[in-house]
């Protein structure tokens, strides 16, 4: 039997009411464009941050799924990740992703820009130095360095639709001076397809910025001076839409018998680079861009390096010489000195 349950008009007026506030107010519970939700996590070996006005808690959880997803993909210190495949076939053809096809096409497209200075295969060397624990300053066997080096070429990739062979079965890919670059612009893809309008991202220094601040004014990124822990800056840019990338000898190094040795490596020699530059900031529209110049345009060193800049549409730097000296691509670059 069916119950027929009778209400009071008064209860009808509380609900409709009670309807009409739920609807309402919805928005409150909504994320307000005025306020910003903030993640942090450590993916890739460093810090990744990422402040976003106007988004919801769960838009930043996904933002984690998305470091953890190219992680996965691109890490080749993750035996599955498909770099660690392409690495470990000796040779063999092996098919990937989208994501990684385009980003292998990039590498190479900066390794023909920078005449080789730029290479992806830098791993053969790389990977026989320690600069995140080395307290004693252990130096790789010159030999196998040497050998090393006879491995480093970028154009030993080959690549046909997705399939990628490495035509040295000895040589190995490392994107470290790529990849993040690539995932903030992805980071940043997500955000706007989210409706986000202003946001910033941060994968340990690699700076990028999704419009500008919720006032209007510009986002203000400190350039560091070089081999300060007290994170001293040397002056800030004031960006909106763009990508601040800085690479340098002080990020991560180690010290022996008064040498300082750096990650940013010299492909004719594994050895660190030794130039007049402590310090290369980029300035552009992509941050894959601003990464690969920057490590790019330091290994050149100032003059080489200027005049890379200055022969594209679209990219400002800063260079920051061993005297201490600031070396600006452009008069107009919004950069104020302290």
């Amino acid at each position: 039997m069916k119950h027929r349950i009778r209400f009071r008009s008064g209860f009808i007026i509380f609900l409709l009411i009670f309807s009409f506030i739920s609807i309402t107010s919805g928005g409150c519970s909504a994320p307000l464009e005025s306020e910003s939700l903030k993640m942090t996590g450590t993916y890739f070996d460093t810090v990744v941050q990422i402040e976003a006005w106007g988004a919801s808690r769960d838009v930043l959880d996904q933002c984690k799924e998305i470091c953890v997803y190219y992680e996965e993909l691109l890490s080749p210190s993750i035996e599955t990740s498909e770099i660690s495949e392409i690495n470990h076939a000796q040779g063999a053809p092996v098919t990937v992703s989208d994501e990684t096809a385009r980003l292998l096409r990039l590498g190479i497209r900066y390794g023909e820009l920078s005449g080789g200075e730029f290479d992806i295969t830098i791993a053969a060397a790389s990977d026989l130095w320690n600069f995140k624990d080395n307290d004693e300053g252990t130096l790789p066997d010159p030999g196998a360095l040497k050998e090393a080096v006879s491995h480093i070429d970028y154009r030993c990739i080959e690549m046909e639709g997705n399939t990628v062979t490495l035509t040295d079965p000895q040589a190995k890919i490392d994107l470290g001076g790529i990849a993040k670059g690539y995932i903030a612009d992805r980071l940043k893809d997500y955000l706007e397809s989210e409706g986000i309008r202003h946001a910033m991202i941060n994968l340990g220094g690699n700076v990028l910025a999704l419009g500008g601040r919720y006032d209007g004014t510009d986002f203000r990124i400190g350039i560091q001076k070089p081999f300060t822990e007290d994170g001293t800056v040397l002056g800030s840019l004031a960006v909106s839409d763009s990508s601040v990338v800085s690479s340098g000898d002080y990020e991560r190094y180690f010290e022996k018998d008064g040498v300082t040795y750096h990650h940013i490596l010299d492909p004719d020699t594994g050895y660190p680079v030794q130039n007049d530059l402590d310090q290369v900031t980029i300035i552009s529209d992509r941050s894959v861009d601003g990464d690969a110049l920057s490590t790019t345009c330091y290994v050149l060193g100032l003059e080489d390096g200027m005049d890379l800049i200055q022969s594209l549409d679209g990219v400002e730097a800063v260079f920051v010489t061993k005297d201490g000296e600031l070396h600006m691509s452009s008069d107009s670059l919004p950069f104020t000195e302290l």
